[in-house]
């Protein structure tokens, strides 16, 4: 054996991938980076805010103070403090002489809206790890070891030409054996393009990752709505005049109908409101942004494997409206590009293919490695020349 045929040997056996067998990938993200982002911030700074909003209720006592009478017993004053938080109405006279009333109720609901929103926020979390997590999980398992798998077949098929080659003592033979195999498309393992193509007619992942992702926008509509209608009328109210002519002090005729209360949380109410907008608003065009990579194909990565034999989804024109599964399954196969082990290696042969196309004809990993390993990718030119000779 020659020292340049060992030479190949060795850097073809570099070239294989370890056998991953038994391996179920712990580390595979089933959840696009964005998403997760998007359902911390969603989901945890509602939960943020109610802490806030729980500390500040039990550092300080009660949220809010009534200027009770001077001749107020102790007692009375509490049961004040205890009647106008029940209550929490405001009562102010019109230009008739009419008492109206104001509802003050979301400064005593603050915790259990935010708590309420929290909860919201996470249904859509849950529908996907439901609905389409354990689907996803078996399409990136059979895909990323089957993208592996197809990279390790082109390897071993250079290998085994490499062997046939040094075998064989007419060189003709060999390259008309050869011909005939990528004639007839021996090199080709269809399999996984023929599964990629039927998840092109499937429409269940992409169903609810948009189903999802409409979820949230709309629970971000409902909180702007919540946030609107309730808290901008009471966002600059600190004092309001409660009725305490309730309960035990009905019947006393020296207890005036109506007291100044003030509410010593309303800053605490009013970082919670602002905060809520504002975070709510810049996660709208990260959720925006998720749906419209949904409208266009990863290329780039697709073009990376199109250095597999049969793996010519691009090349073929195969793809069509990118609302799919595939594309979905795309998205979270860049997402879990570490556990492609065959990315690197192929992305490499890319770039060196890209400055090789001018002299050679290399279109897959086995025609790339084929030349890395000493052989031609076609039948040398002094071979064809010679057979026209032979045969005029």
């Amino acid at each position: 054996m020659s020292l340049a045929h060992t030479a190949a040997e060795y850097m073809l056996s570099d070239a294989l991938l370890p056998d991953r067998r038994g391996s179920h990938l712990k580390g595979l993200r089933l959840e696009l980076p964005l998403d997760q982002m998007v359902k911390f911030v969603a989901v945890g700074f509602p939960l943020l805010l109610m802490s806030l909003a729980f500390a500040q209720e039990f550092s300080s006592g009660s949220p809010m103070s009534c200027f009770s009478p001077s001749n107020f017993s102790v007692r009375q004053a509490a049961y004040v403090d205890s009647s106008c938080w029940d209550s929490l109405v405001h009562h102010e006279q019109d230009e008739a002489g009419q008492y109206k009333t104001k509802s003050l109720w979301p400064h005593k609901a603050l915790p259990y809206s935010l708590m309420g929103l929290a909860v919201a926020m996470y249904l859509p979390v849950l529908l996907w790890q439901y609905a389409a997590v354990p689907a996803l999980s078996s399409d990136l398992l059979f895909i990323i070891s089957e993208l592996d798998k197809s990279y390790n077949r082109s390897i071993r098929l250079v290998q085994h030409m490499l062997k046939i080659r040094q075998k064989s003592s007419d060189p003709h033979v060999f390259w008309d054996e050869l011909e005939k195999a990528r004639k007839e498309r021996y090199f080709e393992f269809p399999l996984l393009e023929r599964y990629l193509a039927c998840k092109q007619r499937s429409h269940s992942l992409v169903a609810t990752y948009l189903l999802k992702n409409s979820l949230l926008l709309l629970f971000t509509s409902a909180t702007y709505l919540y946030l609107g209608h309730f808290h901008l009328g009471i966002f600059f109210q600190e004092e309001f005049n409660c009725s305490i002519k309730t309960g035990m002090l009905r019947d006393e005729t020296h207890v005036p109908h109506l007291i100044t209360c003030r509410m010593t949380s309303l800053s605490v109410f009013q970082i919670v409101s602002l905060s809520s907008a504002a975070i709510y608003t810049l996660l709208v065009p990260v959720i925006i942004y998720n749906l419209t990579r949904l409208c266009r194909w990863d290329k780039r990565l697709l073009s990376i494997y199109e250095m597999l034999p049969a793996f010519d989804l691009l090349s073929r024109k195969m793809l069509g409206c990118p609302i799919n599964d595939l594309n979905v399954i795309l998205l979270f196969l860049r997402a879990n590009i570490s556990e492609l082990i065959s990315f690197s290696w192929l992305s490499v042969l890319c770039v060196l293919k890209d400055t090789t196309t001018q002299k050679h004809n290399i279109d897959t990993v086995v025609d790339f490695m084929t030349l890395l390993a000493g052989l031609e990718p076609s039948k040398p030119k002094h071979l064809t020349q010679r057979e026209h000779d032979e045969h005029p």
